[in-house]
């Protein structure tokens, strides 16, 4: 098991928003996280790389307690994470944003990734290397912020809403690119796009209001009319 959360509890000030979470990744899996805006989607991602810790429950990476480690920590350790604003830095080229996140494989049974492998997999990355970010358009801003964090050699991959604001075409190349990210890593997706987490993942779960009220297979969820009705407004 890559991933465990285990009862976890996350508030943001005084607002509870996970209420006794649970899931687990192998490895080897893609999963998605679905539901509604406001379940708890990114807090989930936020408490799994430490950047809001839960109060109560655990948070397990590799078999490893990381509930209370500190984000730098937890990537160092073999996780990846692009979160939903994607926070590349756009007064620096793409080239530069992907080395500013170079970092040595520490960890065994993981194929390096370097600027050659990922210009193979983002060949218009290549295309705008001197261009700063900036210059760079949603879906091209998006396939930075993914390639970056792959230059951090995750073994789990942490992806937030990647489609969100982008058009279908570039929808459909991020389809074929987490397939193929699926010979190298783990990862956890949260997508509002249903189809889009059903076509690329193995699992999912279904949060609503901090709680993870239905898991599966993909085709379980893809037949069970009453959760995407109450739960995914599909």
């Amino acid at each position: 098991m890559i991933l465990q959360i285990e009862d976890v509890h996350t508030y943001y000030g005084s607002s509870y928003i996970l209420q006794g979470l649970s899931l687990e990744i192998e490895a080897g899996e893609i999963v998605c996280l679905i539901g509604r805006n406001g379940a708890g989607k990114t807090t989930t991602m936020r408490t799994i790389i430490g950047l809001t810790p839960p109060k109560r429950g655990h948070v397990k990476f590799k078999g490893e307690e990381i509930t209370n480690k500190s984000p730098f920590r937890i990537v160092r350790m073999g996780m990846g994470y692009v979160p939903e604003d994607r926070r590349i830095f756009p007064l620096l080229s793409v080239r530069d944003n992907l080395e500013i996140a170079k970092r040595k494989i520490i960890h065994k049974g993981v194929s390096g990734w370097a600027i050659d492998k990922i210009y193979d997999f983002f060949p218009r990355l290549k295309d705008l290397e001197n261009h700063l970010g900036t210059e760079m358009s949603g879906g091209e801003q998006q396939m930075l912020a993914m390639a970056r964090a792959l230059m951090g050699n995750p073994e789990l991959l942490l992806v937030d809403e990647p489609t969100q604001g982008l058009a279908p075409i570039i929808v459909q190349s991020f389809v074929d690119l987490i397939r193929r990210l699926r010979e190298e890593m783990s990862i956890l997706l949260v997508e509002q796009n249903v189809l889009f987490a059903f076509s690329v993942s193995v699992r999912g779960y279904v949060i609503d209001k901090g709680k993870i009220l239905y898991q599966g297979g993909i085709n379980d969820l893809r037949e069970n009319e009453d959760v995407q009705k109450r739960y995914l407004a599909v």
